[in-house]
């Protein structure tokens, strides 16, 4: 089930995750929404996107969503591993936040770019996490950084239920082309965690 705009089709969601996996808590969005697909399936109307440092790439997926969650590390001057959620039109006015990625194209510049084009996002969410190590080139997530995914994976769980999108527990492994990262690039191959 999932919102709809009146008695058209379903709202176009996207659930999105940015940032590079080579550089420490840089991935955190990108293995935020791994996380986040692994744990959950939904409707059709909902895309999952790894968006990488893809910049403004993404303005075509941001404009195609009606409504969007988006998993990113920034720089909010806080604890490392402290969650921020920003919404609506605090995302583009938030200036607390340093750009400070191989994506540096920020994701504000995006957002810009799709207002521009008459196609802004009607609600918006934006889950960030604060670093602690950015210069880890190769390195895992770091500990308060990884300890936070799952909060946040819940709090898009969150969000989406609020907006009516049936979030399913998984019950089998994602496998194959399923998998939203592989190639041993998802978090459990590549970062090799000590269970």
């Amino acid at each position: 089930m999932s919102v709809t705009s009146g008695d058209t089709a379903p709202r176009k969601v996207l659930v999105l995750g940015i940032g590079n996996i080579l550089w420490g808590d840089e991935g955190f969005g990108v293995r935020a929404v791994e996380m986040f697909h692994r744990a959950y399936s939904v409707p059709d109307n909902v895309t999952i996107l790894d968006g990488g440092t893809q910049g403004l790439y993404l303005v075509h997926f941001v404009t195609d969503a009606d409504d969007l969650v988006v998993f990113d590390a920034i720089d909010y001057g806080l604890e490392p591993g402290a969650m921020k959620v920003v919404r609506d039109g605090e995302v583009p006015k938030f200036t607390g936040a340093k750009k400070m990625s191989l994506h540096q194209t920020g994701f504000q510049e995006v957002l810009s770019a799709a207002d521009l084009m008459g196609h802004y996002p009607e609600r918006l969410v934006l889950i960030g996490c604060q670093p602690l190590d950015l210069e880890n080139w190769g390195g895992a997530l770091t500990e308060p950084v990884f300890q936070v995914l799952e909060q946040a994976v819940e709090t898009a769980r969150r969000v989406l239920e609020a907006w009516g999108i049936v979030c399913t527990p998984r019950t089998e492994p994602l496998l194959g082309d399923a998998a939203l990262l592989s190639n041993d690039i998802d978090m459990d191959r590549y970062e090799r965690r000590a269970s």
